[in-house]
């Protein structure tokens, strides 16, 4: 979701790597260890945790955590807390990254020390101040000072353990005074209003000037100032901070400024064109891969904004068979990290998640849970385990595993069959002796780069939340090999084993009938356009976790009270219970949901509330955090969109004494007054903001602009001189140097356009900007930050 500002929309998303933690204070008691799990926080609300990690001081947590965040925050926080043997969870220490900080630790493996945590640190929210300065003259003659402080509202206070209770405690300090005032306690909100006012005599210096109240150019006589809460002083126990440990973190941070969409055009144009030009290298979406320092950077944007336009078949099979021709071996083909690689692995993920999730995830799921012992190395067997034992049970979950992928052909994505389809075209055309290279193709992406590496991370594909467990991950890793082999069709596949305990273990599967499978199974994903992606007869489980819903008033005299439930999503229904694996309490058929929309805080002045509409009722809902909110609403959306009765407008607000909060209708049978904003269309192309990934593609050229001259001198000295290639244009492909030089020449172009309506952007948001204001608080490091930078920031000039 993106949040709104002067004509912008602002995205911004984080992608984390929780590492490890070191040095964790030991357990006062005589068992020194502790049971620890880290937390990701956006100032104090949670939303995300890693499972625990028992008995041990220095925990290796290895997770990934990706968001988009939906709403404006100050600091990034991590908290490592302790559960005791009464499962009571302790906080040990924090890391408190504030946002202007992010760049600084973008996308590098660094060691945080673990800070304190006390009340008094834990700190967010701002609030709205007015102050009066005036004179008092008293009957003997003498001028008095009053400061009349007004208290009006404060914003976004922290919720502690679900309450928040607040009152604001006015001081007025000086060398021999520390008079404090309290307003009155506002009861179960985190926005309070106040709107009460205090008065302190003051004695102003002999040499005061209005100037000395460092308040710009305005009268101190009347001010409305909005402040953002800061941590007091000297809060909290002293903690020596090596004390408490420290921890390992990768963050990267991206925060997108997206103009309308007719900014745009230009770019988006010259870059939809790339299919057809020729030769594909000179295009710009190729000529973006060229530049980057990573093919993956280039790809995921690329493959997002062609999915969206419906152009990802043609470009991909279009760079795809520029590829193969310059292929010499039919062994290597599609082997190296080049951008057509690093495309189609990322199509896979966009397209190809609901298929992942319906073959893997209920054998994955089997295998996390049941934990089986598998483990084949000699050296590495357990006194209490047998090999034999342990080789049938990994037998039968690689046999399980290979039949539920050999037999999804039927649901594997249109869009995924069309591509594969062109590579095993491209493919067999280059290299018409070799009569396997048809195959290799293709399973050089579904085998190697899609399933395997799905069955060895499951967390990373959204099968599992959490990074397995060491013996799990030890088992998943001998089924990902043994797969990633069968559907390799190498001719002497116990070769491809380093280890004689695999080589002997694959000796199961050198049956003819496991090579007639995979080729049946690619042959069937390779047939361009032929299936269509379908419902399945078993329910997959999709999403599942605690949320708090409101009655919905099935029953006639009920009383509408919010209550805790377990939330079950399939791709058949909706449901939730009193607990996890209790019977439903209430489902809901996917065909019944018309809408799945945001709730207005006003309704029932609670937060991260979202409404399931169906035909008789709204289910009103509320999520733990606004990440998971979001999660949930995009899920359900996505699983019911293909619903012929969807709705086309809904009401953002609850129906409460007889009509809508919203519009004030009384018929509660009243159609919505507001567009659904949840209505994507079936097609995943559609299922993409394109001015979003524009702007990503064209902040990539403007990193990369000193590369983007260098190719313009590679394409002017290719062609003129005949000669050997310097060393420093070695890097790029440029096979017409004269198409390539008029592709680069229009990149410049429009990005160079861009970048003048950024720089205008940013110079009116300079002038405009109040600090002090309720957008721009005084204590917002961040946006000053961001002011200064962009003020630094200049255009290129070429």
């Amino acid at each position: 979701m993106a949040v709104e500002e002067e004509g912008l929309r602002v995205f911004q998303s984080v992608k984390i790597k929780i590492g490890e933690a070191k040095n964790i204070p030991p357990y006062p008691g005589p068992n020194k260890m502790r049971d620890c799990f880290c937390t990701v926080n956006l100032d104090q609300e949670e939303v995300f945790r890693t499972k625990i990690i028992e008995k041990s001081l220095c925990p290796f947590y290895g997770e990934d955590f990706y968001c988009e965040i939906p709403r404006s925050f100050r600091h990034l926080s991590f908290y490592i807390f302790d559960r005791d043997v009464f499962r009571r969870d302790f906080s040990i220490g924090k890391v408190a990254v504030k946002k202007e900080d992010l760049q600084k630790y973008h996308g590098k493996d660094t060691w945080f020390q673990l800070q304190p945590v006390s009340a008094d640190s834990e700190v967010q929210g701002k609030v709205h101040l007015e102050l009066r300065l005036s004179e008092v003259i008293t009957d003997s003659g003498v001028i008095n000072h009053k400061l009349a402080t007004r208290v009006l509202e404060c914003q976004g206070l922290p919720i502690v353990n679900g309450q928040c209770d607040p009152y604001a405690a006015v001081s007025l300090l000086g060398p021999s005074r520390s008079e404090a005032k309290k307003t009155k306690v506002k009861r179960k909100t985190n926005n309070p209003q106040f709107d009460e006012v205090f008065y302190f005599e003051v004695t102003r210096p002999l040499s005061y000037t209005k100037r000395q109240f460092d308040v710009e150019e305005e009268d101190v006589d009347k001010l409305a100032l909005r402040y953002f809460l800061q941590p007091r002083e000297n809060g909290g126990k002293s903690v020596k901070v090596e004390e408490l440990g420290s921890l390992r973190l990768n963050i990267v941070y991206t925060e997108d400024h997206v103009f309308p969409s007719e900014h745009y055009t230009p770019l988006r144009d010259l870059l939809l064109q790339s299919a057809n030009v020729a030769p594909v290298s000179a295009s710009p979406a190729h000529t973006l891969g060229e530049v980057c320092r990573e093919k993956q950077e280039a790809a995921i944007p690329l493959v997002r904004l062609f999915l969206h336009y419906g152009k990802i078949v043609p470009f991909i099979s279009t760079i795809a068979h520029a590829e193969v021709n310059r292929t010499q071996d039919p062994n290597t083909i599609f082997r190296g990290n080049s951008l057509t690689s690093k495309c189609i692995d990322e199509t896979m993920k966009l397209a190809g998640m609901h298929y992942l999730q319906v073959t893997l995830k209920p054998i994955i799921d089997e295998i996390c849970t049941d934990h089986k012992s598998c483990e084949i190395d000699p050296v590495k067997l357990k006194e209490s385990e047998n090999l034999e034992t342990n080789r049938e049970n990994l037998r039968q979950y690689v046999d399980r595993i290979f039949n539920v992928i050999t037999t999804s052909g039927v649901r594997c994505p249109t869009v995924m069959c069309d591509i594969f389809f062109s590579l095993r075209e491209s493919a067999a055309t280059r290299f018409q002796v070799d009569q396997d290279v048809r195959y290799t193709a293709v399973s050089s992406f579904i085998f190697l780069r899609f399933f395997a590496p799905a069955i060895l991370s499951p967390n990373l594909f959204h099968l599992r939340p959490h990074h397995p467990d060491p013996a799990t991950s030890r088992t998943l890793t001998l089924i990902s090999k043994t797969i990633q082999t069968l559907g390799s069709l190498a001719k002497s596949k116990s070769a491809n084993f380093k280890e004689s305990y695999m080589a002997a273990f694959y000796d199961y599967f050198n049956e003819q009938k496991y090579s007639d499978a995979v080729k049946n199974f690619l042959d069937l994903i390779s047939t361009s356009g032929k299936w269509d992606q379908r419902s399945i007869e078993t329910p997959i489980m999709l999403k599942e976790g605690f949320m708090i819903k409101r009655a919905q008033g099935r029953k006639r005299f009920g009383i509408k009270n919010f209550k805790k439930r377990w939330f079950r999503l399939t791709n058949h229904e909706f449901t939730y219970h009193k607990t996890k694996g209790e019977s439903a309490l209430c489902s809901i058929p996917i065909e019944n949901i018309l809408a799945v929309e945001r709730l207005e805080e006003e309704s029932f002045k609670m937060k991260n509330m979202f409404q399931v509409i169906q035909p008789e009722r709204a289910l009103y809902i509320q999520a733990n955090n606004c990440v998971e909110a979001r999660d949930w609403i995009d899920i359900l959306t996505k699983v019911s969109q293909c619903n012929r009765k969807r709705l086309s407008t809904y009401h953002p607000s609850a129906y409460l004494n007889g009509h809508w909060l919203c519009c004030k209708l009384s018929a509660d049978t009243a159609s919505g007054c507001t567009p659904c904003t949840g209505g994507l269309p079936a097609n995943i192309q559609l299922d993409v903001d394109g001015d979003r990934e524009t702007e990503r593609i064209y902040s990539l050229f403007s990193t990369y602009m000193t590369k983007l001259i260098k190719m313009q001198e590679a394409c002017g000295s290719k062609s003129v001189y005949d000669g050997p290639e310097q060393e420093e244009y070695s890097s790029f492909v440029i096979d017409d140097p004269q198409e390539t030089y008029k592709t680069l020449k229009l990149i410049v172009s429009a990005v160079q356009t861009l970048e003048q309506q950024h720089t205008k952007y940013k110079r009116d948001k300079f002038k405009k900007t109040k600090i002090g204001s309720q957008e721009h608080p005084i204590g917002d490091k961040s946006f000053q930050c961001y002011i200064r930078q962009q003020s630094e920031s200049s255009t290129y000039s070429i």
